[in-house]
């Protein structure tokens, strides 16, 4: 199945940041991180209280990531978003992907309008890359 082109540009950047990284092997959160890991592709966390998921580092914030990071995955809750991407803003991200249940209208429409790339209401990472939960 070949995947939208949207789709295919984010994963182009080649350096990714999952915001709402999670220890919990079952929360979408960590999915998400294993996901870019089974695909070979350099990522980071973002929680407010981790340190390290599955072995990669974990920032507290997306402002705290050191070097690139321009395509981010948001994993987490919609009250979270508009704080995302103001960050997300700040931090020069190119591409936001909220992942289902994660978007807010307030902010998706905030990213567009300084110019980022935003996937929102549609497809999931896990689904758009083939992810296997081992």
């Amino acid at each position: 199945m070949k995947r939208p082109a949207f789709v295919d540009q984010f994963l182009s950047s080649g350096a990714f940041a999952v915001v709402g990284a999670s220890q919990d092997r079952a929360k979408y959160g960590n999915k998400v991180l294993r996901c870019y890991r089974q695909h070979g592709l350099q990522v980071v966390g973002v929680h407010p209280k981790l340190t390290e998921v599955e072995g990669v580092p974990c920032y507290a914030t997306l402002r705290d990531v050191p070097g690139a990071a321009p395509s981010v995955s948001v994993v987490a809750p919609p009250a979270a978003a508009r704080g995302i991407v103001d960050d997300a803003i700040a931090r020069g991200v190119r591409h936001l992907w909220f992942q289902p249940g994660a978007e807010r209208d307030d902010a998706t429409a905030a990213a567009r309008a300084a110019g980022l790339e935003v996937i929102a209401g549609g497809p999931c990472l896990l689904v758009a890359l083939g992810f296997r939960d081992v």
